[in-house]
């Protein structure tokens, strides 16, 4: 049994289960996301329309009402004769497929540099910077401007 508890005018709390659920009737929007896929109410939504004496139909998408169902059954469909009348070219009845004869190698092409990155192109280097001194040049082990241990 779902439990509906409101929170404003559109917006309800269902917990089914012990788990909650969040229900926008005015975006039409459930946290579960059912709605969002289908584009049905699912059925934290159909608790809430209950509750509330809705009709649903307002909740549903138009590709799920009848008038859109016999529209798209107005477009004629011929019916394909029987697969021993289809008439096929013979270059196309005996035309074998086959994979392709070679197989594309792992990895970035050998002929194709990589890309160069924004610092490099603009000419940016790094610059060594030594711990020992902070002098830029060079790094500790070759600093001439450490204390020499006595």
């Amino acid at each position: 049994m779902k439990q509906v508890v409101p929170s404003t005018k559109y917006i309800y709390n269902v917990t089914d289960d012990g788990r909650s659920f969040v229900v926008c009737l005015m975006n039409k929007t459930y946290s579960c996301g059912r709605f969002q896929y289908k584009e049905i109410p699912c059925e934290h939504a159909w608790a809430v329309l209950k509750r509330k004496s809705l009709v649903a139909d307002g909740y549903c998408s138009d590709l799920y009402k009848p008038k859109t169902v016999l529209k798209i059954y107005e477009i004629l469909i011929y019916p394909l004769p029987d697969v021993a009348e289809w008439v096929i070219p013979e270059y196309i009845m005996y035309d074998e497929v086959r994979p392709p004869k070679f197989k594309r190698p792992l990895g970035r092409p050998k002929n194709k540099p990589r890309s160069k990155t924004k610092r490099e192109l603009l000419g940016l280097k790094g610059k060594h910077m030594c711990s020992t001194c902070g002098v830029a040049g060079h790094n500790r082990r070759s600093c001439r401007n450490r204390l020499q241990e006595v």
